[in-house]
């Protein structure tokens, strides 16, 4: 049975909040409804000061168009109004004050069962490769032996599915838990595999959010060794929650060679830095072309700037991915290299990337374990 906006808006009018004298539909309360693959998402605006109290009603519009017939699941947030217009999220209840964490460390932050490390591949910009460095690392740290899962967070640009050769639907544990694809040996999960290709995803920042979350949080990921969650690009809202709110244990930072990605790859890493996530270190994607007729190079974007920034700003460099049409070619027919090429050259590069991040990784992890406090009984 297809759903339709209209019959969420009509179910939508029986929820009447703590001293409201109409319904949150008539009150002008409910954003634009979307509707994909039987999913339905909105937000529902509070008043800014009676937001924390608000959450028994946004339960209450999420259960009721939970039960129409039809729909298998659905997303709603809470946000607030602003003065002077625009919406914000609405305010989390905000746990007692804490002691600033000492250098190099996360406050506390609610992990994933299962999950031992999470790392971010980030980018401070689009179009520099990001996504593919992120599953071939993955790959990459699968073939050394690890139980490895991705988690495609890029909701307006989802690219996994396409990269892992991947399509159809995820199924659910329980009508409410969902189980992870699987592709040349890692668990993935996407908001691609939720809608169509060229469905555009015209979200505001709150359901972008709760779409993150469940899919970190809602998903059977199983025993894993690590999960590699492919950023967004850029350094919004989305990525600054992410790295407030995961507990990640650590970063890396992909760019190219030329200036212009390096001022932007930049401001990714100050990011992580200023929330005390760990930098893992960065990768120089596109970094040179070798001609397949000559066997000449080409440093069409330069060279070595990454290794040069990451020098002067004291963050490990992981290595340098070369510009070749079979990288292309691979990433485009769902055949990533590493899994597709495993003793090919390029392969190699991302395996020694991996194994960097794998070594900076136990680094970070035993120092974090080392400036915890010992509790002794005498």
């Amino acid at each position: 049975m297809t759903v339709t906006k209209e019959a969420v808006v009509e179910k939508l009018r029986s929820i009447r909040g703590q001293n409201m004298e109409s319904d949150i539909v008539s009150l002008g309360l409910v954003s634009e409804i979307f509707i994909a693959d039987a999913k339905v998402f909105f937000s529902v605006t509070v008043p800014a000061e009676k937001a924390r109290e608000m959450e028994p009603l946004r339960a209450a519009a999420e259960a009721a168009v939970k039960s129409l017939p039809g729909v298998e699941g659905a997303v709603v947030a809470l946000t607030a109004e602003r003065k002077g217009g625009g919406m914000e999220r609405a305010p989390q209840p905000r746990p007692a004050p804490q002691q600033p964490p000492q250098q190099g460390r996360q406050p506390a932050k609610r992990g994933v069962p299962g999950v031992k490390s999470i790392i971010a591949v980030a980018s401070g910009k689009g179009g520099v490769g990001k996504s593919t460095t992120a599953v071939n690392i993955a790959l990459g740290l699968a073939a050394a032996g690890l139980e490895v899962g991705i988690l495609d967070a890029d909701i307006y640009g989802p690219s996994m599915p396409r990269l892992l050769g991947l399509s159809g639907k995820p199924e659910t544990v329980d009508g409410k838990v969902l189980k992870p694809m699987q592709a040349y040996g890692i668990k993935v999960m996407s908001i691609g595999f939720l809608v169509e290709e060229e469905t555009p995803m015209i979200w505001r920042g709150p359901m972008v959010m709760s779409a993150l979350t469940q899919m970190l949080r809602e998903v059977a990921w199983g025993e894993l060794d690590v999960l590699v969650v492919d950023m967004p690009p850029g350094t919004g809202d989305a990525q600054l929650t992410m790295a407030q709110q995961v507990p990640l244990a650590g970063a890396i930072i992909v760019s190219t060679p030329q200036d212009l990605a390096l001022i932007d790859a930049r401001k990714g890493l100050n990011m992580f830095r200023r929330v005390d996530v760990p930098l893992l270190g960065i990768v120089e994607n596109m970094s040179y072309f070798i001609a397949p007729d000559t066997g000449a190079r080409y440093d069409i974007f330069g060279t070595g700037g990454a290794r040069r920034d990451a020098e002067r700003l004291g963050v490990p460099f992981l290595g340098e991915v070369p510009l070749t049409m079979n990288i292309r070619e691979r990433s485009d027919s769902g055949e990533p290299v590493v899994a597709s090429e495993p003793d090919g050259p390029q392969a190699a590069v991302y395996k020694e990337i991996a194994g960097r991040v794998l070594a900076r990784l136990k680094e970070e992890t035993e120092a974090a374990e080392a400036a915890t406090p010992a509790i002794v009984f005498e």
